[in-house]
């Protein structure tokens, strides 16, 4: 398939262009295992009277996993405890996290009509006032520096990365039969691979991600958190995984979606946890 070819996939004139996903090997199994927890979760009893604890405390545990993957691999505590996260570079990116899942559930609305305008507003939240000048909340231009640590493959073009915004912006508005899974982890990892601002990249691509996942009627109540499951596998599994996306083969595409949905299901089991302890009085 190759990188070219998958961004040629989002800019495709096909009124389904992510249907053929759903046939690579493992993908349809990923999609059941993922639904099959996250029904579980749900129907827990305590979900029932206390969602919303459920729903605030998985906020905190997904912004500290996505800040882990950033390199901010702060304790659930320390995280929890602390209110200064504007003196180092750490602490920096645990506020911007917090920031984006904060802001995650404000934009659900404007999502499926103008989703570049949501993906300006979730790099301006996570830049917060440390960055300054015309670079912050808009694509980078021909030129301009990328400061995301994490990933280091070859950057692509800001042409490409203006055109392939264009056709994932287009695809999410045209809608599709793709399961929540597949069309989140198609943005995820299109954002990680086109790193199309000057920073936070890793950030906002997980906060899409959580986006589609809530706004697809996967998960309304935000309750699973990905990013802690992202977390929870690793970043060498994550990098790994996200280079089978990149290349663009069926594998590489199979096994990126998989990763994806474990995440998923890592996160209902955080979540699970949660009702437990609250069902015993513990938390």
């Amino acid at each position: 398939m190759g990188e070219q070819c998958v961004g040629s996939l989002l800019m495709s004139s096909a009124s389904d262009p992510l249907a053929p996903l759903g046939s690579l090997p493992g993908v349809a199994e990923s999609v059941d295992s993922v639904r099959k927890a996250v029904d579980r979760v749900y129907g827990h009893r305590v979900m029932r009277r206390r969602s919303g604890e459920i729903t605030s405390e998985a906020a905190l545990r997904g912004a500290r996993g996505s800040a882990a993957l950033s390199g901010a691999d702060w304790a659930l505590e320390e995280v929890r405890r602390r209110t200064d996260f504007g003196a180092e570079a750490e602490a920096r990116t645990v506020g911007a996290a917090l920031r984006l899942t904060a802001e995650a559930g404000q934009l659900l609305s404007i999502w499926r009509q103008s989703p570049l305008r949501v993906l300006a507003r979730l790099h301006l939240v996570a830049s917060g006032s440390t960055e300054a000048g015309d670079v912050v909340g808009r694509p980078r231009l021909a030129g301009e520096a990328v400061d995301e640590p994490l990933v280091e493959l070859p950057l692509p073009s800001a042409e490409e990365v203006a055109g392939r915004l264009d056709g994932l912006s287009r695809l999410i508005i045209a809608g599709g039969s793709a399961p929540a899974l597949i069309t989140g982890a198609v943005v995820h990892g299109e954002l990680l691979a086109l790193r199309p601002f000057g920073s936070y990249n890793g950030l906002v691509a997980r906060a899409a991600e959580r986006i589609v996942l809530i706004n697809s009627g996967l998960d309304p109540k935000a309750i699973c958190p990905s990013e802690a499951g992202h977390a929870e596998q690793g970043r060498e599994a994550y990098l790994a995984a996200f280079e089978g996306y990149v290349s663009g083969t069926p594998e590489g595409m199979a096994a990126w979606i998989a990763h994806c949905g474990r995440a998923i299901e890592l996160g209902v089991r955080e979540s699970t946890a949660v009702c437990e302890a609250l069902q015993r009085g513990a938390a």
